[in-house]
């Protein structure tokens, strides 16, 4: 069987998530934050072999463009400025395959490092 391609792509505003139905059958509905966390950018990936680097304070973020990479990528535009990866259709395959226990170890990481999805903001108090 040849790779999985996406015969739709949806963008739903209102939730924040990303649809694509591939040609093989599977759908898969992936929220905004988790693919900003997810971003295939050196920017989040690293450099070489170094471990990820940690994206936290993302669950408010939006999706601002899709644009077609060629006929094998997605690369999206978030409203937190951030847009330098490219998502080829087999790396969003993979993590929609594997989104319950990416997101799992995600939330496992943010725990551990003291961080949350939710960006902090300062509070200043009236004197």
């Amino acid at each position: 069987m040849s790779k999985p391609l996406p015969s739709k792509i949806h963008y739903h505003k209102q939730s924040r998530e990303l649809e694509l139905i591939f040609n093989d059958g599977f759908t898969f509905r992936y929220s905004a934050e988790y693919l900003r966390v997810h971003s295939p950018s050196a920017e989040v990936r690293g450099h070489g072999m170094q471990v990820p680097i940690l994206q936290y304070g993302k669950k408010d973020v939006a999706i601002m463009n899709l644009e077609a990479a060629g006929n094998y990528a997605l690369k999206i535009s978030f409203d937190d400025g951030h847009d330098s990866g490219l998502y080829s259709w087999d790396y969003l395959y993979n993590i929609g395959k594997n989104h319950a226990e990416l997101w799992s170890l995600y939330l496992q990481r943010l725990e551990q490092e003291g961080q949350q999805r939710q960006s902090s903001s300062i509070q200043f108090k009236q004197l």
